[in-house]
């Protein structure tokens, strides 16, 4: 596995929707398997292949629950219900912080890396882990969806 270099805004390949995958071969396989490891050593808990360079509907998130490793794979919010604003940061911008609202319990349709479908429901911080990389493969960014940014010393508080 290889830690890869993260893209960082403006990068225009952040804000360009991506292709769905058609191919779920060992080159998906290798990326997955890259982008995890490049995830856990940006201390992240979400990543997106356009974070990567690659602008195909792929994404990682692990949140330290008990769902463990999620891997995405042309995932579709299917149902979205409630809302919970919460902060919010990203790989890509470095620094940058924020309260974002999103929905409090969300379903996702998904492929997994053999292109396998399955559906995922969540609430709280994994709920929001899945829109925000969701967002990404949209060409979305959470510094659209911010109503307040927050500075350091609010966070550490």
């Amino acid at each position: 596995m290889s830690v890869l270099s993260i893209v960082t805004y403006p990068d225009p390949i952040l804000e360009q929707p991506c292709a769905p995958v058609t191919a779920f071969d060992r080159r998906l396989g290798r990326l997955l398997d890259d982008m995890y490891e490049t995830m856990l050593a940006a201390d992240g808990v979400g990543l997106a292949a356009p974070q990567i360079g690659v602008a195909e509907q792929i994404a990682v998130i692990d949140v330290g629950d008990e769902h463990g490793r999620i891997e995405l794979i042309n995932p579709v919010v299917i149902e979205a219900r409630g809302e919970q604003v919460d902060v919010e940061g990203c790989l890509s911008f470095p620094g940058l912080f924020g309260e974002v609202p999103r929905a409090k319990f969300v379903k996702v349709r998904a492929q997994n890396r053999r292109g396998r479908p399955f559906t995922l429901s969540a609430t709280g911080f994994l709920a929001r882990a899945l829109q925000h990389e969701i967002d990404h493969l949209h060409g979305v960014l959470f510094t659209s969806k911010v109503i307040r940014y927050c500075d350091l010393e609010e966070l550490e508080g």
